[in-house]
């Protein structure tokens, strides 16, 4: 959109002189007739508030100063609709990390719309660059260039309409699908074109219905807070597809609206996105986001000033004790918020309270979420902005999730969250990719595999990582339970892929991780089921072994799935895991806003079959407590019960021995759940580990016979399960296994087997 020239606008400058009468209140407000103007700025010497006349003029409000170092104003005859900046005067000296420059026009801090995009131009630097946008000058030299037209502009908006009531799903009820907006419906089909990749795609009726029948609960969507490119990024002809470049905590990103919406203006894209969470509640879907409150987009101390920078650097961001100053990068991405300072951490609360309540969406995923819980000496599970989100009756009500790393000193604080946030559990995914891929590799190639004592741990809910210090009562949900996220490997890639490839990503394939305890069980890349049957000049010899590395494949992924969605804690798929969609092996796909990152709806009846496949493992989870229990297991009997909670078995049916847990032979193990505590079936859970088959007989448990309803080893859901069964009204068309049957297990494979009756304990 073009919004005039990089200079020479026609401006007028006005003296304010009435009070906003809540300074404190941040940002911009409506009141009466006009609007209540507040924004940080300790250092400045003038703060002008610009509005952007419709004809392009710009009228300047010069505020009024306070002793907290808040500019203020009430500006009458303003309202909804009103696009403005913030021009700042003060003392330009970088080595001490002030950077104000009245040439800039700034996005408010606050602002719950943006109209416009950032042209990445030496003129939205503060200091003056070359066309390449590096330094002219050092140290810096403040840049005569006036920004305006190269910058969005903060717009105000209003909420016009209720957003439907929240789900409240409970937490052992959860199924987190993490996808992207724009992504996901891309390409789906029965979704208008003009409606693809876009909020209002999510809203459609056909993928409410897509999410609904797969049992969906809870969508986490990858950063819908504005966003800005990168330089380096643009350079190469790609963009910062997954969003981590914050431009605006408060503002939807315009670009994953419907293009009516987007040329509608701001207050359109904000009604589009609150309308998606209103109809995706209104079909008991919750909506998540993936927030980033530990960087943003202004990057290294040479970065463009937008925002923040222009501001008041030091509040914002953190900074080395040092003369010259320089940026703190516990991010990696070239700057890192303070929260030592209490206006930091009042405008991520602000920003989360805005979200949870007028924009309605039910909880959050903390990018880096260490950051957030750093000061400068150190991580603190009490730090005062987790401790704010956890007492805050509006955020506190939410689900948290803390990604809980960062690249900073002490980074690595898996387990150490207060109530209430649950978190990413790196541990699971460790030792799922580890059992049933690095493991199986080494035994195919003669080498040993680890026993069965940590996949058990982590089929029980993680109790050793999650029941301790400020995080205790918070159970198994606590454990965001994963294999993949956006960040790696697809669960199809994790088997046709030994190495990256991330060479589209034009890094010299040197991004993304290469620990990723994957295996292609034989050969590097893509077997699809077209390509089996069109191998063009194999063998015979060749096309079978082809043939059965794509059955191996798909065998070890039902494995995953199955071991994910029977394990305590809370599930997290991401979009397309479920049938199998791959990224061609990219485990880094930041920046492809291509098909390797567009879902691909064209399914194979054999990523259908997978689909279903996920679709029994989710709809037995949430007709059965057994499978999700709220509570860790305490390995005794509830009251009135005669076998433990939880206990766990051989093969053979005999207590495990405590020195059998690293036995490699002991890869074929049994889980047994009592159903007692949830007035439910019991749950027997198989696994074999190993390269053979195993012969097993089930504990002798409450003597109850059993119904087959899960093996990984089964070649079609469809043939296996009869038809019409419902996952809450176990049949007896169902295979059965007498008490105390022995029957053989496939190699690498699970079973889930449920008692043909409900256990009811004696009072």
């Amino acid at each position: 959109m073009t919004r005039g020239h990089s200079h020479g606008h026609h401006s007028t400058v006005v003296q304010v002189s009435d009070p906003n009468p809540v300074p404190g209140r941040l940002g911009v407000t409506r009141r009466g007739n006009g609007l209540d103007v507040a924004v940080v700025a300790r250092a400045a010497t003038t703060v002008e508030f610009c509005v952007i006349e419709p004809e392009g003029s710009e009228t300047r409000y010069r505020l009024l100063p306070s002793n907290e170092g808040i500019w203020h104003g009430h500006i009458e005859g303003r309202g909804t609709g009103t696009r403005y900046g913030f021009r700042v005067h003060g003392p330009w000296d970088p080595d001490s990390g002030l950077f104000h420059n009245p040439a800039k026009l700034l996005l408010d801090p606050y602002a719950r719309g943006l109209e416009g995009t950032v042209d990445m131009v030496p003129a939205v630097y503060a200091h003056m660059v070359d066309e390449d946008l590096y330094p002219t000058h050092h140290p810096f030299k403040r840049s005569p260039l006036d920004s305006r037209g190269h910058v969005p502009y903060s717009v105000v908006v209003d909420n016009r309409f209720a957003v439907a009531p929240k789900p409240r799903v409970p937490w052992e009820k959860t199924i987190l699908y993490e996808i992207h907006v724009k992504g996901f419906t891309k390409n789906m089909p029965g979704i208008p074109p003009e409606l693809q990749g876009t909020y209002a795609g999510l809203a459609h009726p056909v993928c409410v219905a897509y999410l609904k029948e797969l049992g969906i609960t809870s969508i986490e969507l990858l950063p819908i807070h504005a966003k800005c490119e990168e330089p380096f990024l643009s350079e190469r002809g790609l963009t910062n597809y997954w969003g981590y470049s914050t431009l605006s905590f408060f503002a939807p990103e315009a670009s994953y609206a419907t293009r009516a919406a987007q040329i509608n203006g701001a207050q359109a894209v904000v009604d589009e996105f609150r309308g998606m969470v209103s109809i995706l509640h209104q079909a008991g879907i919750e909506v998540i986001l993936d927030v980033v409150y530990n960087h943003t987009c202004e990057g290294g101390d040479g970065g463009p000033s937008l925002c923040w920078r222009g501001l008041d650097s030091d509040l914002y961001y953190r900074h080395t004790n040092t003369h010259p100053v320089q940026n703190i990068d516990d991010t990696g991405c070239g700057n890192t918020m303070n929260v030592d300072k209490p206006r930091t951490i009042a405008m991520v609360l602000d920003s989360l309270r805005y979200w949870t309540t007028s924009m309605g969406v039910d909880g959050f995923r903390f990018d880096l979420a260490a950051t957030l819980g750093r000061f400068s000496t150190g991580f603190s599970p009490m730090h005062p902005l987790l401790v704010g989100m956890a007492t805050d009756p509006e955020i506190s009500t939410s689900k948290l999730i803390a990604e809980p790393w960062d690249i900073g000193p002490g980074g690595w604080q898996t387990g150490n969250f207060p109530a209430p946030f649950s978190e990413w559990n790196d541990h699971y995914r460790g030792v799922l990719r580890s059992f049933w891929l690095s493991d199986v590799q080494a035994l195919v190639e003669g080498r040993r595999a680890s026993g069965p004592n940590n996949l058990a741990t982590r089929l029980a809910g993680s109790r050793d990582v999650y029941d301790h210090g400020v995080g205790v009562g918070r159970g198994p949900r606590a454990s965001i339970n994963f294999v993949t996220a956006h960040d790696g490997f697809t669960l199809a890639d994790l088997t046709a892929y030994n190495a990256k490839h991330n060479w589209a990503n034009l890094e010299g394939n040197r991004d993304g991780s290469d620990d990723n305890r994957s295996w292609n069980h034989g050969i590097e890349g893509p077997v699809t089921s077209r390509e089996r049957a069109t191998i063009a000049g194999a063998s015979s010899e060749a096309e079978d072994g082809r043939a059965l590395t794509f059955r191996r494949r798909r065998r070890t992924q039902r494995n995953l799935l199955t071991t994910l969605l029977l394990s305590s804690g809370t599930p997290m798929l991401v979009g397309g895991d479920e049938f199998a969609r791959t990224q061609n092996g990219n485990n880094n796909a930041y920046c492809q806003d291509s098909p390797i990152s567009w879902v691909d709806w064209e399914l194979t009846a054999e990523q259908i079959d997978q689909k279903e496949w996920t679709k029994w493992l989710i709809a037995l989870r949430l007709a059965h407590p057994v499978l999700r229990p709220s509570i860790f297991a305490t390995g005794m009997p509830f009251p009135g019960d005669t076998i433990p909670d939880l206990s766990w078995y051989t093969a053979s049916g005999a207590p495990m021995p405590s020195e059998g847990w690293s036995k490699e032979e002991n890869r074929v193990f049994q889980m047994l759940r009592s159903g007692a505590s949830w007035h439910d079936r019991d749950a027997l859970l198989i696994v074999n580990g190993t390269l053979e088959a195993a012969e097993v007989t089930p504990p002798e448990g409450h003597g109850f016979d059993w119904l087959l309803t899960v093996d990984t080893a089964w070649p079609n859901l469809d043939e296996a399960l009869p038809k019409g069964i419902k996952a809450a009204e176990l049949s007896l068309d169902l295979k059965q296994v007498a008490s105390g049957e022995a029957f053989e297990v496939a190699p690498a494979s699970v079973r889930l087997l449920m008692s043909d009756v409900s256990y009811s304990p004696r009072r």
